[in-house]
């Protein structure tokens, strides 16, 4: 795994190099916004996840997160953030960030979360009988499908697009089962493989960003059930 790293604070990227080595991963550094934003845009193919601090020189990280979704929208993206503030965490899950992990963090904490995000955003290279199966939908409704293959989601035959890899996640969880409602709480453990501790807006900062590129291809298919959470439902559609 190629990682990017834009922190800072050298002291943190130094612990966390010796970790990322321990787990046979590449890592690159930069310590200034502009200069992690360069070093993205200069080879934006090569990274398979990108660790991004709040608070950067030169460009701030919310700022770098907008760039990089402007021209990848499937790359992953930790936010690291020193701030305690609900809102600066779904502010940053709003501007284009797959997850987030509060400073001070443990380096363990943060490659288990490198891990789980990775292994639900790798591409898996096909075999012959694979390539065959890629055209297969793993969900399919009157209006909707989805291929987990190719991570691909369609509504009316037409590609809902950009989706990034907790967006597509966080829809086949919904989408698989048509008109069963879920809670937030639900979500969290289903989609994000471990427990917010209560942070639900994770959740609808996520299904906010998911709806927006819905609507871009048709009708609404995720449903808020007041009090309740959320479901998929493509009943309405004309």
């Amino acid at each position: 795994m190629n990682i990017l790293m834009i922190e800072d604070n050298e002291s943190v990227s130094e612990m966390m190099q010796m970790f990322f080595l321990n787990e046979g991963w590449d890592a690159t550094f930069k310590y200034d916004g502009k200069e992690g934003l360069d070093a993205f845009l200069a080879e934006p193919d090569k990274w398979d996840m990108i660790t991004l601090d709040l608070n950067l020189p030169g460009l701030d990280g919310m700022s770098v997160a907008c760039e990089i979704r402007k021209v990848s929208d499937t790359v992953p993206i930790i936010m690291l953030t020193a701030r305690d503030s609900e809102s600066d965490q779904v502010i940053g899950l709003e501007m284009g960030a797959d997850d987030y992990v509060t400073k001070p963090f443990s380096p363990l904490t943060l490659i288990a979360r490198i891990k789980a995000l990775h292994r639900r955003s790798e591409l898996v290279e096909k075999s012959p009988q694979e390539e065959e199966d890629a055209s297969a939908f793993d969900v399919k409704t009157a209006h909707f499908k989805m291929n987990t293959k190719t991570r691909e989601a369609y509504l009316d035959d037409k590609l809902i697009p950009g989706l990034t890899p907790k967006e597509f996640d966080l829809l086949f969880t919904l989408a698989k089962k048509p008109r069963q409602v879920f809670s937030r709480e639900q979500l969290l453990e289903l989609v994000w493989d471990y427990q917010y501790f209560g942070d639900e807006r994770t959740v609808d900062a996520h299904i906010k960003k998911l709806r927006q590129k819905i609507e871009k291809v048709g009708p609404q298919v995720i449903q808020t059930v007041w009090g309740v959470g959320y479901k998929f439902d493509d009943s309405g559609v004309a």
